[in-house]
């Protein structure tokens, strides 16, 4: 014991507001006043004589050490910042003014406890983020991954859900379930499930302490199992349009209150990004499919078409190319009306794409005209068996306003490289084809 702790002691009143220590020359703790016991959670006792630096976030060991040896040597710090874990495992950021005493051979430190300073910068660099999110996602789904990774840094968490309401029907969709605990649990999808309905039904965040469930079937808190879930609302304006809920798993601390308010607070932000790309995947929907069957729409077709030949080419492989067109289809319109007309058209897009795979392509090109792009085929025969099997289906009776009726269809035939190398010969290819076999129909 250095022989003036106890007039050390007695300088260092434990009224201090902020966190005073003492350490010696070897990193241990010599002297703690009540404010760093309550920044940390640690009591006295548990303190004094452990190694500073164990408790130190194992990221920032090595320059703490670095600025603990310039301190020793004669210099001194002040606003060095670092991180320390509490008991609980929570990292709180303390902001340090360090001297040290030659004559003692003791550090003496006072820090400011900076945390609630760094977790508003985090939130709001995280909105930020998640702003600049919107522009960077392709997808909703890849909005949402991006959106989990931001929250990943503010909060301790393993599972991450998104749920969206749909205001009219009153349904959920989840457009994003991530699980990055490994849990094998099958309760976890309905839990989340439930957690994600309870917010969006109440439109209050939930914060639930960590559960297991008894014997009698009942459940009680317990701070060694399970996991926390904190849920938020997605609100626009005061309507609730979706939740998020995470999840913590052991070793993680417990969400608190305050996280549950930074959850919150970026929830708008979430909110506000994923129905920008809502809007953006509705638009770039409908530049690119067909309104009334929503197959592919010839500009899609045609970029689809180009790629396929680009591999085809690259890889001496084969592409087909069918052509179809309704036989008669005016009399349709001219005897029930452009409404069963239309429904034709559904169900002719339904059939094609139950008769090929999902790496092919349907696309509607105009009025009752369809194409067909079979890709990654191994010889002509596949292509002749594709068209057979479309004449099949398209014989089977349609749906004319409650009547049942069979209609025909004319199928062309182009295959590449055979018939032609660019997309502009196959579609004149394959076109002839189908206006020739339409020839026999109308004979």
């Amino acid at each position: 014991m250095p022989r003036n702790l106890d007039t050390l002691s007695a300088e260092l009143p434990d009224l201090l507001l902020d966190p005073v220590v003492v350490v010696d020359e070897f990193g241990r703790f010599v002297f703690v006043n009540t404010a760093f016991e309550q920044v940390l959670g640690y009591t006295r006792a548990q303190l004094i004589g452990r190694a500073m630096i164990d408790l130190v976030h194992p990221d920032d060991r090595e320059r703490t050490l670095a600025a603990a040896g310039r301190i020793m040597q004669g210099g001194s710090h002040t606003d060095f910042e670092n991180r320390y874990q509490r008991k609980d495992g929570r990292v709180v950021y303390l902001s340090w003014s360090a001297r040290w005493s030659e004559s003692d051979r003791l550090r003496i430190a006072v820090a400011r406890d900076v945390t609630a300073l760094k977790r508003s910068e985090a939130a709001r660099a995280a909105v930020y983020r998640i702003s600049e999110a919107t522009h960077a996602a392709e997808s909703l789904p890849a909005l949402c991954r991006l959106i989990h990774n931001i929250i990943d840094e503010l909060l301790p968490m393993g599972n991450f859900y998104v749920a969206l309401l749909d205001e009219t029907s009153g349904s959920l969709s989840y457009p994003y379930r991530e699980d990055r605990t490994g849990s094998t649990h099958h309760s976890e999808p309905l839990r989340s499930s439930m957690a994600l309905e309870q917010v969006i039904r109440s439109g209050q965040p939930l914060l639930t302490a960590r559960e297991v469930r008894s014997e009698c079937g009942g459940s009680r808190p317990d701070p060694v199992s399970a996991s926390d879930w904190l849920g938020v609302p997605l609100l626009d304006g005061e309507r609730v349009t979706g939740a998020v809920v995470v999840e913590a798993r052991n070793p993680d601390p417990s969400y608190t209150a305050d996280d549950r308010d930074l959850l919150q607070f970026v929830s708008t932000q979430i909110a506000s990004a994923i129905a920008r790309t809502q809007i953006q995947d509705r638009l770039r929907h409908m530049a690119h499919r067909d309104a009334l069957t929503d197959l592919p729409n010839r500009p899609l077709f045609h970029d689809r078409f180009d790629v396929a030949l680009k591999r085809a080419r690259r890889e001496s492989g084969l592409v087909g190319l069918l052509y179809l067109d309704l036989n008669d289809f005016k009399k349709v319109n001219d005897t029930w009306g452009h409404e069963v007309g239309d429904q034709v058209l559904q169900q002719i897009a339904q059939r094609l794409v139950g008769c090929v795979r999902e790496s092919d392509t349907v696309a509607r090109m105009g009025g009752d005209e369809f194409t067909v792009l079979l890709i990654n085929i191994e010889n002509p025969g596949v292509i002749e068996i594709a068209r057979e099997r479309l004449l099949q289906a398209m014989a089977e009776p349609f749906n004319l306003g409650g009547s049942a009726a069979t209609l025909t269809v004319s199928i062309g035939v182009a295959v590449h490289p055979q018939d032609g190398e660019d997309a502009a010969t196959l579609l004149r290819c394959a076109d002839a084809g189908m206006f020739g076999m339409k020839r026999k129909f109308d004979t």
